[in-house]
């Protein structure tokens, strides 16, 4: 087998689709349909179910897609310990960040990096807290970057940058004109939230616990995998969110949505990197420009009216 092949069916092992994968590669349908039969002939071994035009991982392709992954990192660790030995003209890193990371705090220092290693290409992906933890762990990714808690032992964790949280409503809601005065109130509004694992949900469900609301509680008739389809939908009535303030701050300002006082912590962004596995200078290079540049994530947002108790 070939790393290529490897590449191309961790590709569509991850996506469960064929077409979705040679997107992402650049490749055709037909020559990723044709590297992962080639894999399966050669090995006789089925690795992927056919239901009826969509294809599934079965047990023999998930076992085969830890190692997968494991030797396409050993490779690319291989492939950045040579790069160091250009002096950082050429390379590249490999970096997962989370989504509000990605959109509003990473693009300044991917800039400034580009700018000072024109020759190094960075891959970026884009996932939640525990799926880019995940990623670092594996090491498919070197650089990690979270707004989340993480408890991994094999992953070191330096902040980076601090962020905002704030709980909002479209102007539809109740409270964009009789906001709660206490905790408990929060109870009775619908709420639209990011999916479990990501660290604006974290955060936010934490705040309430010690506030004395239990999560468990709150009426969730939506969750959604993108910060921007949970601002539609609380724009367009559905119910409330707790949010970056840097992802509102348009629809704040707009008057499409309205902060209400409910004090959420400060959160900070960390860099994660596994603690024994290789580390290039070209991460090492990204991680001293990421230091020089720490600081709140970068946006203006509401000042709240003081906290619900």
């Amino acid at each position: 087998m070939t790393l290529e092949q490897l590449r191309i069916f961790v590709a569509v092992a991850e996506r469960q689709h064929v077409t979705r994968a040679a997107a992402e590669l650049n490749l055709t349908q037909s020559a990723v349909s044709a590297a992962i039969a080639s894999l399966e002939t050669r090995h006789d071994v089925r690795l992927f179910d056919r239901v009826g035009r969509n294809i599934v991982l079965n047990q023999a392709g998930e076992m085969f897609l830890q190692e997968a992954r494991g030797v396409l990192a050993r490779a690319a660790a291989a492939e950045a310990a040579l790069a160091d030995l250009g002096g950082l003209k050429r390379g590249r890193l490999s970096v997962h960040a989370s989504q509000t990371i990605s959109n509003y705090w990473l693009p300044e220092r991917l800039v400034a990096f580009q700018a000072a290693y024109p020759g190094v290409e960075v891959e970026v992906a884009i996932g939640n807290t525990a799926e880019v933890a995940r990623a670092v762990h594996e090491g498919s990714a070197e650089l990690g970057l979270v707004e989340g808690e993480v408890d991994d032992p094999a992953l070191s964790r330096e902040p980076v940058g601090v962020d905002r949280m704030v709980v909002v409503v479209g102007r539809r809601h109740p409270w964009a004109e009789r906001r709660p005065t206490r905790a408990e109130e929060l109870l009775q509004s619908p709420w639209v939230l990011r999916e479990l694992g990501s660290g604006t949900r974290s955060v936010f469900e934490a705040t309430l616990a010690q506030s004395g609301v239990d999560p468990a509680a709150l009426d969730v008739v939506l969750t959604l995998p993108a910060n921007e389809a949970v601002l539609s939908a609380v724009e367009a009535g559905a119910g409330a969110t707790a949010i970056s303030a840097s992802v509102a701050a348009a629809g704040l300002r707009a008057g499409t949505l309205h902060q209400i006082a409910f004090d959420l912590p400060a959160r900070s962004f960390y860099l994660l990197r596994h603690e024994q596995r290789y580390r290039s200078k070209v991460g090492d290079a990204f991680v001293t420009l990421a230091r020089s540049m720490a600081g709140v994530v970068a946006g203006d947002w509401a000042t709240g009216d003081g906290a619900l108790i």
